[in-house]
């Protein structure tokens, strides 16, 4: 019988998160928080395969926290922790690395397409998702919900699993079952590609006001004169809007898209004032936040401490297993 589900997800400290972070990992996390069992944490091990500057990783841990618990993340109902404050997670890595075999690492996509965007390729960067099934397994996740392009992570993770329980007994570690999420928002870029800091096509969830219109103003469109209907399907501009406007503006855009008359400019400018207004108490909650830099503290202390006590007991099952113990 399979436990309450366990929610893990991990954000990584890579930069300034942007709305297609909140809308694709931090919104469905967040919102999943009072259905099970929820473990977040920021993946500052993760992000060392890009952020080489301490100084700024430490910023970027310090900037997510923040916006995850401005974002409405309850550390009383949440597990909500900095993945390197639980070490437990690198022994469980190694133990997984000794059955894990090659040619399972060179099937997974993600690496190659992150060397093919310049991403100078690293061990760590080859073999992150042998440190992803840890941060899995190292806390029993018996059901873990995914985004459907994380579904070959999560089979990898379920392949080491396995075969640490052949090798050492069935139980040794729980092997998780993935939970699709369908609904996971695929949020465009402003240049259409899927949005993402790596390809610096992003609008940030806390930017400035004047330098996030600014942005907006920059979505790619065409050069239908403004007289003339606009082309529904393949505009970037729907569904960002349809991201923060409500079911009536949305069919106003739509409508006036497609009867003509006005231009991408006033399309853009809408845009704009409902992604403000969208973030606007979220916006507040922020600043009450980074005013009050021990709670941040507090709160990731105290998710460590509960995430340890957990992993421990894991990893010491682990360790009598395979004859560490």
């Amino acid at each position: 019988m399979l436990r309450a589900m366990r929610i893990l997800t991990g954000i990584q400290p890579s930069g300034t998160l942007h709305i297609g972070n909140y809308f694709g990992a931090m919104k469905p996390a967040i919102g999943l928080q009072d259905e099970g069992e929820a473990f977040i944490f920021i993946a500052d091990y993760h992000s060392m395969t890009t952020v080489r500057d301490p100084e700024a990783l430490r910023a970027n841990v310090r900037e997510v926290a923040i916006d995850l618990l401005a974002c409405g993340l309850d550390p009383q109902k949440v597990v909500f922790f900095r993945q390197s404050d639980v070490p437990e997670v690198n022994e469980l890595a190694w133990i997984l690395s000794t059955v894990c075999p090659l040619s399972l690492l060179e099937k997974c996509h993600s690496y190659k397409d992150k060397v093919a965007r310049g991403i100078s390729p690293s061990h760590a960067l080859f073999a992150y998702p042998v440190l992803m099934a840890a941060d899995i397994l190292l806390y029993d996740a018996a059901r873990v919900p995914v985004g459907k392009d994380q579904k070959q992570h999560l089979e990898v993770t379920r392949d080491l699993a396995g075969k640490v329980n052949d090798a050492y007994g069935e139980g040794t570690l729980v092997v998780p079952e993935p939970v699709i999420r369908d609904e996971v928002a695929v949020v465009p870029g402003l240049d259409g590609q899927k949005m993402s800091k790596s390809y610096n096509n992003g609008l940030p969830m806390f930017g400035a006001e004047k330098a996030s219109k600014k942005l907006i103003m920059r979505i790619v469109t065409d050069s239908t004169p403004v007289e003339d209907p606009k082309p529904v399907d393949g505009s970037l501009i729907l569904p960002l809007f349809r991201l923060f406007a409500d079911d009536a503006a949305y069919r106003a855009m739509v409508e006036d898209h497609q009867r003509g008359g006005v231009g991408y400019g006033d399309f853009k400018k809408r845009l704009a004032e409902a992604y403000w207004d969208y973030f606007a108490p979220m916006r507040a909650r922020r600043e009450e936040l980074m005013a009050d830099s021990g709670h941040v503290d507090e709160v990731l202390a105290r998710g460590a401490g509960q995430a340890r006590n957990e992993a421990a007991r894991v990893v010491g099952r682990v360790r009598r297993a395979v004859g560490l113990a």
